[in-house]
């Protein structure tokens, strides 16, 4: 039986996988928008690419654990071919040996043609005895060996699909998981632009930026209320604040449309605060400040304002109330009255529908 070509099965999963990579590119392409307008959409388009992406990587990390069961089933198949190599090595043995004595003690030399004349003795009916004998085990032999060899070529078949399928499977997905990666990544580039152009400072060797890649947003959500590191924080045009990179993106939105109405920027007081800031906070105004470790200041997800925001009622206070819910940003209930603080509001990227 000849031996699986796996070079060649290699080569021509890869030729496969080299004609469905353009296609899942091709199809990742069409879903990104050629130029999204404004900030908050390139911030949805980084997070829909991120979900994207991290959908195209689990369904990655199935396959792979379904090709895990599949290789178990592809070496116990292999297991099963080699078990039957040896049970034809077995079987080719006694004829071997049978010929083998058949060559030593030939039956026609001096044994068929006195036998048939009756002038043969017990040993030369023994003789042809065993080589009849011979001639019927080896007919069985072969009739047995070339039911054997279809039940191996059947096994290599099936383990030759079944190695041509995973690598297949693989290539396509992970093709597709770097497309999107490489989407992503275009994008980000892109929001972090746009970010540095309304005046976010980013510095010199880029740190800043990661802070403000969307796609690790959810990522502060591993780290403790305030204690969220520093390079996990995006900073706002206002200097020396910061919140998670999707606050932060939403709030400029909101910062920039605040300007467009009022001719400035929102003014800031404070923003994401450690939890020593929390302490500091919780001792110097009882009563107005959340217990140390529980503040939505400590997950990067509110600000308190100033500038006229904080007296409510005012023209800047009642802009917000109308407007802040399209950004993604609202006055929690219970600040309108335990305690009273119309100052501070909350990002929450669940209502956030500006396009």
């Amino acid at each position: 039986m000849p031996a699986p070509r796996s070079a060649g099965l290699i080569a021509v999963v890869m030729a496969m996988a080299s004609l469905v990579t353009p296609s899942a590119q091709a199809q990742a392409l069409e879903r990104e928008p050629r130029d999204p307008a404004g900030l908050t959409a390139l911030r949805k388009e980084a997070e829909k690419s991120a979900k994207e992406l991290e959908d195209a990587t689990k369904a990655l990390e199935k396959r792979r654990s379904e090709i895990a069961a599949s290789e178990k089933e592809l070496k116990t198949k292999l297991t099963a071919l080699q078990e039957m190599e040896g049970r034809l090595a077995v079987m080719r043995r006694p004829v071997a040996e049978m010929v083998e004595l058949m060559y030593e003690q030939p039956v026609a030399a001096d044994g068929v043609l006195p036998f048939l004349s009756g002038g043969s003795d017990q040993r030369k009916l023994r003789a042809l005895t065993d080589a009849t004998h011979m001639v019927s085990v080896r007919q069985q032999a072969v009739e047995q060996t070339s039911v054997l060899y279809k039940e191996a070529e059947r096994l290599a078949a099936e383990a030759q699909e079944l190695r041509a399928g995973n690598l297949l499977a693989e290539a396509q997905i992970a093709a597709e998981v770097d497309t999107l990666r490489k989407r992503s990544d275009k994008i980000v580039k892109s929001l972090t632009a746009a970010l540095v152009k309304l005046g976010i400072k980013i510095d010199k060797v880029g740190r800043d930026a990661l802070g403000c890649n969307p796609l690790r947003a959810a990522t502060a959500d591993d780290y403790p209320n305030g204690l969220i590191p520093k390079g996990m924080l995006c900073p706002l045009q206002q200097k020396g604040h910061s919140l998670r990179a999707d606050a932060t993106i939403a709030f400029v939105s909101l910062n920039e449309a605040y300007r467009k109405q009022f001719g400035k920027s929102i003014c800031v007081t404070d923003a994401y605060r450690s939890l020593g800031e929390q302490q500091s906070v919780y001792y110097r105004r009882p009563g107005f400040a959340a217990v140390p470790g529980r503040s939505n200041h400590g997950l990067g997800l509110a600000v308190d304002l100033c500038g006229g925001v904080e007296r409510s009622g005012s023209a800047e206070f009642v802009w917000m109330e109308k407007n802040s819910k399209r950004y993604g940003w609202f006055h929690p209930s219970w600040a309108y009255s335990s305690p009273f603080e119309p100052w501070h509001w909350e990002y929450d990227p669940d209502i956030d529908s500006v396009l």
